[in-house]
């Protein structure tokens, strides 16, 4: 158990990974996981790596002969995504990394996603076939062309079963729109419309029109770069900065509705302080009621009626204040950790190094330090809660600054919709948690 989370997360009950074959056989860029994202109902999972590869999860359903697989998550579907392409005209190469990928709501049989690398978006239709038509009248059973002469009845074609196969084809492509890298896609609340982001530019586009978009938001530098595909955007000049804009007021983004700052205190000024206030990723809540932000040391909740500072402040590792230096010099103090709601908003989650992970229990403001790893990640087992000690002396349970593993690092989660299920992406890993079984 957990002290002071009750049944928060606190059994493993699977994990997976991406690298086929055993674990010994080492990691190669193209398997490090890059994104992950629960659809609408939490039954499908799905996860983009480095190689342009998109993995999809289903949830089994709960049997009875079985009660203790408790709805696991097993391998749905897997498909190429993007490939690597070369700008001739800039020459640049251009990834194929999975930067985000966006589930859109059921509206049939057919399940419907977008994922974008750094230049191009494309959506995804993955549907099931479990029967295959046969009797055609024009072709035979291999599929070849029949002579016309040699039709002499007409026969009913007929679907016989098959095994299931599910298939993934792409829709649409949509593509030349940006001139920086893509960082953000959005689904749109009318679900006839996207928006895509990069440093400098916000694009709308329409899920039926793929040679043009509208340019919603187009940042000149010195402009700071925007975080955030939604109508929420984070800009970083010496503090937090997010706007909001309304666009059933204005179809352009140069206006804001809303503005949330916190200024910086000048005694705490240094060297590092614009590159540990920059926001790397900004989340609304379920209600609606508050937004997320998430800098590198930090995690702020803001109410959206009170925009003069957030009205609740969680440090995340305020230990690496020291080593400030360490980290700008092996370019980690430039990571993007992302940050989720619960499903009831009371528990916001993000991660950290060592495949470190928190979480903060917004209604008793606890907190608890957790560790996705192989080791001490067996099927059923309890979660037990890590320390990190800054000081000389430290307890047996305890790790030390010092001894932090920075290339390991939590930066992609996802919280399941309604229940306490949650995916972390942990280099080429995938641990899926769920709360303890009574």
């Amino acid at each position: 158990m957990i002290p002071g989370f009750g049944d928060l997360m606190q059994d493993v009950l699977w994990c997976f990974s991406q690298v086929k074959g055993t674990i010994d056989i080492g990691v190669t860029e193209a398997d490090i996981i890059s994104t992950v994202e629960f659809n609408h109902t939490g039954e499908l999972l799905a996860t983009g790596d480095k190689g342009g590869r998109v993995v999809i999860f289903q949830r089994e359903q709960e049997s009875k002969n079985q009660p203790h697989r408790r709805g696991e998550y097993n391998v749905y579907s897997t498909f190429q995504s993007h490939e690597p392409e070369f700008d001739y005209l800039k020459s640049l190469e251009i990834e194929e990394k999975i930067n985000k990928i966006r589930w859109l709501p059921q509206q049939n049989a057919a399940y419907f996603l977008l994922s974008t690398n750094d230049k191009t978006v494309k959506l995804w239709k993955v549907s099931e076939r479990d029967k295959r038509p046969e009797g055609y009248n024009l072709k035979d059973e291999d599929g070849r062309l029949r002579d016309p002469s040699m039709i002499t009845m007409l026969r009913v074609p007929v679907l016989r079963p098959m095994d299931l196969m599910v298939e993934a084809t792409p829709r649409r492509v949509f593509a030349n729109a940006h001139t920086y890298h893509i960082n953000s896609i959005s689904v749109n609340s009318d679900y006839e419309t996207y928006m895509s982001a990069d440093d400098l530019r916000i694009n709308l586009w329409n899920f039926e029109i793929t040679n043009q978009s509208f340019s919603i938001l187009w940042c000149v530098p010195p402009c700071s770069p925007c975080d955030g595909p939604s109508p929420a955007k984070s800009r970083n000049k010496g503090g937090d900065i997010v706007d909001i804009n309304d666009m059933r007021t204005s179809a352009l983004c140069d206006r804001h509705a809303k503005f949330f700052e916190e200024p910086e205190d000048p005694s705490n000024r240094s060297f590092f302080s614009e590159i540990i206030s920059s926001i790397s990723d900004v989340k609304f809540s379920h209600s609606g009621r508050y937004i997320m932000t998430r800098d590198y040391l930090t995690v702020k909740v803001w109410d959206l009626n009170m925009e003069n500072r957030p009205i609740e402040t969680y440090q995340v590792h305020d230990y690496l204040r020291s080593k400030l230096c360490s980290l700008y010099e092996n370019d980690c103090i430039f990571d993007k950790f992302e940050c989720v709601w619960n499903g009831s908003d009371s528990v916001i989650m993000t991660g950290s190094y060592n495949n470190f992970f928190r979480m903060f229990d917004r209604n008793t403001k606890r907190d608890v330090t957790l560790e996705a790893s192989r080791e001490n990640s067996k099927p059923r087992a309890i979660l037990k809660p890590r320390k990190v000690c800054v000081g000389g002396k430290r307890r047996k349970d305890e790790i030390s600054v010092d001894s932090l593993d920075f290339s390991k690092k939590i930066l992609h989660t996802a919280w399941h919709p309604s229940e306490n299920i949650i995916a972390v992406a942990a280099t080429n890993n995938l641990y899926i948690f769920q709360d303890k079984v009574n």
